[in-house]
């Protein structure tokens, strides 16, 4: 598995030789790529449409000519107006879609707001190797359903505060999904994402918790 964070939510991920683009806001002030650079992606999950996490994915889809966006169903009708309705794959909370080389994709609950549609995390699945995206949430307690289902080996956290979890809440997030990595997201965009890895490192600790917190730099990648 290798994931690249590429600033505030967005990421790119390699799980069974597939290419993922989640929440692609590759303009965002803390890392800026071109749609041009992910000509070669496969799937695109978006997980609400705010515009900090739909970002440039029409733009994406416009360039790489065989990806496919996944998202919930509005969401996904909404931007198959836009670029076909061959291109996009609706989708809804909890139900796998199945997608090619063996890979699982499900939708998962978040505590948040959405213009259409559903807010969403997403658990992306191949074999044991599992990652788990929460998008923007709060924390819940299904979370514990999510860790006992999938056994997400990677979770990817907001934990900047205000719109999303803070480090405290994020640190129980992770007692609840006890993933084996965690690599902190959602913080430092904007003055009012106040949280930081640090303060998340410090309650993940207080809570005596066995995992790796991996604090990645924008644009750096890491393999798992």
């Amino acid at each position: 598995m290798k994931v690249r964070w590429l600033g505030h939510a967005s990421f790119q991920v390699v799980l069974g030789g597939v290419k993922f683009l989640i929440d692609p806001w590759l303009s965002n002030p803390l890392y800026t790529t071109k749609p041009e650079e992910f000509s070669d992606v496969d799937f695109i999950a978006v997980t609400h449409d705010h515009g900090d996490h739909l970002g440039n994915a029409i733009e994406v889809l416009k360039v790489a000519h065989r990806a496919k966006l996944v998202s919930i169903y509005e969401i996904a009708e909404h931007v198959g107006r836009e670029v076909g309705a061959g291109r996009v794959i609706g989708a809804n909370i909890g139900g796998p879609v199945r997608l090619p080389g063996g890979i699982d994709l499900i939708l998962t609950p978040a505590q948040h707001s959405s213009t259409r549609g559903a807010p969403t995390g997403v658990v992306i699945k191949a074999g044991d190797e599992c990652l788990y995206h929460a998008g923007d949430t709060g924390v819940f307690y299904d979370m514990k359903l999510i860790g006992e289902l999938y056994k997400p080996k990677v979770a990817l956290l907001p934990i900047g505060g205000h719109f999303t979890m803070g480090p405290r809440e994020a640190a129980l997030a992770v007692d609840l999904l006890r993933p084996k990595y965690v690599i902190p997201m959602h913080y430092g965009t904007f003055p009012v994402l106040w949280g930081t890895p640090q303060e998340f490192e410090e309650e993940v600790r207080r809570r005596g918790l066995e995992v790796k917190v991996l604090v990645l730099k924008p644009g750096e990648e890491v393999s798992i």
